[in-house]
């Protein structure tokens, strides 16, 4: 969270509007403008499954950690890697020394200290914590070893020198650390305070101290959250906003409209765009409209686990030659800015000297109905089969997504003869049912999590916990290492490469789009920062003004 970070398929709807004087509890939104106040509110459609970074994986929890902690580097509002607990650091192939300053402290006044690092990183790598996210620490040395319960978590490369600096040995030379240090599963985490919470660490507001620009003041379950701006950050002077409220946790986007075109809230499809009963309002209404690529990837994923249907080639391969990316981006889903899915790696990604996809071409099969049933029917057969039972396809409950799972439904229904029964969770569920492998296929999703293509090359290696559907290919595993292990860019990219053409060849999901928005804004809140990578979207940097 990426975005990186969503893990599935799932983003964040955000409407803003002003609270009129309020720094304490709050009010919901609608009260008016008042700049000297400096607060907004927003409606949020998830809450956080919980808050404990060495555990998230989702959207909604890397946008709230995102604002309340920070880690040793951040990214400032262009986008360019910052000073953030650390205020210098140098790194060569084969390690990276961080020298913290001495003014950052937690929300409770102790200072953040290089064994914070130590304590968090070791909770992430250890086997007992059950991260998905402990393979994005295999950088660091013994960290793939200690996941696996081969070493103890005291091995870990990493050590405080002192309270102000941390040391950090590579497993091998690695390129692209600095973009690692910027992500959500590298925050500190202070031992005591963890150790205080009974094991309900991230569960709560009060289970959670700070070090970032807000903290989190408030947090009802399925109803509200509330951040304030942190009196012990480091960087307090440049935060203008007091508190960011969230009282409406909500889904409704007509709902949403309404409060937009009563003047009571500010931004409307500031994460997942409008919806197209929202757009067809705003072109009624003639709003000006922003645009916004989120970077994020949506496809179809497999189960690949021994005794699922979809663990047969030739039925991926049927599913994969009957879907048209096409047809769903221009006549299902029918938003600006939405791009036909055909690689894992969106368009955006930078290679070795341009961007990525022009250097690498992706090349998925081309529509083919007839090759399709021939393979369908050699499934059949592999799998002796007389015939087929129903499949299950597995996916969130927003609008959008119950039109395109319909179509679908309808596609493989019509062209192949298989039943889909569609599994529609809620949000906090559907994570829970794709973790536990409860599905045949999943509408899944994945936003950037650092500024490389391995935020993307290394999602269905065989250690990645957010491989959902559990594929293994070894020949992917081993370009994924080459491209992890190689500081040559060339090198690198020709891995990746390989593993896009691995991905289609085997099936191993089906892209469905690249996700566009357009949401409109009023002008008088200024300076959120939109970004493909890190916090998006992020008001540290907003305030309220004539524009």
């Amino acid at each position: 969270m990426g975005l990186g970070a969503v893990v599935a398929f799932v983003g964040l709807l955000f409407v803003l509007g002003w609270l009129a004087g309020k720094t304490g509890g709050g009010e919901v939104a609608g009260d008016g403008v008042d700049e000297q106040a400096g607060s907004i509110t927003l409606a949020y459609p998830f809450e956080p499954p919980q808050l404990d970074s060495t555990r998230a994986t989702d959207v909604s929890s890397s946008f709230v950690l995102g604002h309340v902690m920070e880690g040793l580097l951040r990214l400032d509002e262009h986008g360019a890697i910052a000073p953030g607990v650390a205020e210098r650091w140098e790194i060569d192939p084969h390690q990276a020394v961080f020298h913290l300053r001495a003014t950052a402290l937690w929300s409770d006044g102790k200072p953040v200290t290089a064994q914070d690092f130590v304590f968090g990183w070791r909770k992430v790598v250890d086997p007992a914590t059950a991260s998905e996210y402990a393979f994005i620490m295999y950088a660091v040395k013994n960290a793939e070893a200690i996941s696996k319960g081969e070493m103890p978590p005291d091995t870990l490369g990493v050590r405080a020198l002192d309270d102000h600096t941390l040391q950090v040995e590579f497993q091998q030379p690695v390129a692209y650390f600095d973009k690692l240090a910027t992500f959500k599963t590298y925050y500190p985490i202070r031992q005591d305070f963890y150790e205080s919470r009974s094991g309900r660490y991230g569960a709560d507001a009060e289970d959670l101290v700070f070090n970032g620009p807000f903290t989190l003041a408030r947090w009802v379950h399925g109803a509200r959250l509330r951040f304030e701006k942190n009196q012990t950050y480091w960087n307090r002077d440049t935060i203008r906003l007091n508190a960011v409220d969230i009282p409406y946790i909500t889904t409704d986007s007509a709902a949403v409209m309404n409060l937009y075109k009563d003047d009571k809230v500010a931004m409307v499809g500031a994460s997942l765009g409008l919806d197209p009963e929202q757009l067809k309002e705003v072109l009624v209404q003639r709003w000006p409209m922003e645009r916004f690529n989120e970077g994020a990837i949506f496809f179809l994923e497999f189960n690949h686990r021994d005794g699922r249907l979809t663990e047969n080639l030739h039925l991926r391969k049927a599913i994969q030659l009957v879907f048209d990316p096409g047809e769903l981006v221009n006549q299902v889903i029918k938003l600006p800015g939405y791009l036909p899915g055909q690689s894992l790696f969106p368009v955006w990604l930078r290679g070795a000297d341009g961007l990525f996809r022009q250097e690498y071409p992706a090349s998925p099969p081309k529509l083919d109905v007839a090759a399709a049933r021939e393979h369908l029917e050699l499934a059949r057969k592999e799998l002796g089969l007389e015939t087929w039972p129903p499949i299950s396809l597995l996916c969130d409950d927003r609008p959008l997504t119950s039109r395109i799972t319909e179509y679908l439904q309808a596609r493989l229904k019509e062209e192949l003869g298989l039943e889909v029964r569609i599994d529609r969770q809620i949000f906090k569920q559907r994570l829970a049912k794709m973790t536990a492998g409860e599905f045949d296929i999943v509408m899944a999703g994945w936003s950037p999590d650092f500024d490389d293509p391995m935020t993307f090359g290394d999602l269905f290696a065989s250690w990645n916990l957010n491989n959902r559907g559990r594929y293994e290919g070894a020949e992917l595993d081993r370009q994924v290492r080459i491209a992890m292990g190689s500081l040559d860019p060339k090198t690198r990219m020709d891995a990746f490469g390989k593993v896009q053409s691995l991905l289609i060849d085997e099936a191993v999901i089906v892209p469905m789009y690249e996700r566009g928005q357009v949401f409109v804004r009023n002008p008088q809140l200024q300076g959120v920062v939109r970004r493909v990578v890190g916090t998006d979207p992020d008001f540290t940097h907003a305030y309220l003004g004539s524009p």
